[in-house]
């Protein structure tokens, strides 16, 4: 189940949708950050605009469904597409067309919480997103549409199944927020964004995240946590942890997971459901298919594949 998170100042927006609202983490209120998920199809316009929060910056990634934002320059959402818009003090209108079938997901962020978020990176930020987080005017810009590739739209269609674990659902979601609209917030470079001693600093707090997501697999440091441990914003820590890693940090943690469980099995002295108690999987179903796609075999014939070699 995902995360029930109450997001108030939206219910009364999202109420003619009923069910076909769903808050998935956090709330832009509170948290400064929410991701929802929608479902729904009416026979009327929707006022989409209703539901934006003043001085924010929300991530569309539509999957199926159209709808426009913007006044006197509108820009369209179309099926398996994606784009931004920055809400001022002012309401930007925006509305969904009427007998569609509109499926999409967004990622709301209130600006204050990007400035934290992205102080150490402001100068890799592709110039309007720069401007909108760290502008001194808190003003209404919609950006541009971009198709979105299969794999994202598989991480979106993805995002109401998060992992069991209550701990690891708050990680999963800050690293997947993040991988969804990085190709909106970074300027495209051929080069390293940092000079050679940033470049060190960031491996040497990768290595200490590293260390720190192994210590415990059960209950595993949040994004949140970890930035703070390691001395960095959550957004930079995730971004410089994929670069150097070639994982994200929810993939690292499954592959230690995996890893263990598989010695865990190896020693006979386990059975799967013990040894994925152990490494903090509390459904035997999402282990499994866990165990099968880090080990390359069933948790269940494991122990007969004594020469099975980790490759991944």
């Amino acid at each position: 189940m995902a995360m029930s998170f109450q997001c108030a100042a939206e219910k009364a927006a999202w109420r003619d949708v009923k069910q076909g609202w769903r808050p998935l983490y956090g709330d832009v209120e509170s948290m400064g950050v929410a991701v929802e998920w929608h479902d729904f199809r009416m026979a009327r316009p929707f006022n989409w605009g209703r539901t934006f929060h003043p001085r924010s910056l929300e991530f569309c990634l539509n999957l199926d469904g159209r709808g426009e934002v913007g006044s006197a320059a509108k820009v369209s959402y179309t099926p398996a597409a994606a784009g931004y818009y920055a809400v001022g003090d002012e309401p930007l209108p925006a509305s969904r067309r009427a007998n569609d079938h509109h499926q999409f997901a967004t990622l709301e962020f209130s600006r204050d919480h990007l400035r934290k978020q992205f102080v150490e990176s402001e100068a890799d930020l592709e110039p309007q997103i720069r401007r909108v987080i760290f502008g001194d005017k808190n003003e209404a810009v919609v950006g541009p549409i971009r198709p979105m590739s299969i794999e994202q739209r598989g991480v979106v269609a993805n995002l109401a199944t998060p992992p069991v674990s209550k701990a690891a659902q708050v990680l999963w979601y800050q690293s997947k927020a993040l991988e969804l609209m990085a190709h909106f917030l970074f300027q495209p470079k051929d080069s390293e964004f940092f000079c050679q001693r940033q470049k060190r600093v960031a491996r040497e707090r990768v290595e200490r995240a590293k260390e720190l997501v192994a210590r415990d697999l059960v209950n595993p440091l949040t994004l949140e946590l970890l930035g703070q441990e390691v001395g960095c914003s959550p957004f930079y820590l995730s971004r410089m942890f994929s670069r150097e890693v070639g994982l994200t940090i929810p993939q690292y943690l499954r592959k230690l997971r995996m890893e263990r469980a598989a010695e865990l099995l190896r020693t006979g002295r386990y059975n799967v459901t013990e040894a994925a108690t152990e490494v903090g999987y509390s459904s035997l179903s999402h282990f499994s298919k866990a165990f099968c796609e880090t080990i390359g075999c069933c948790p269940v014939l494991y122990p007969a594949a004594r020469n099975v070699i980790l490759d991944r």
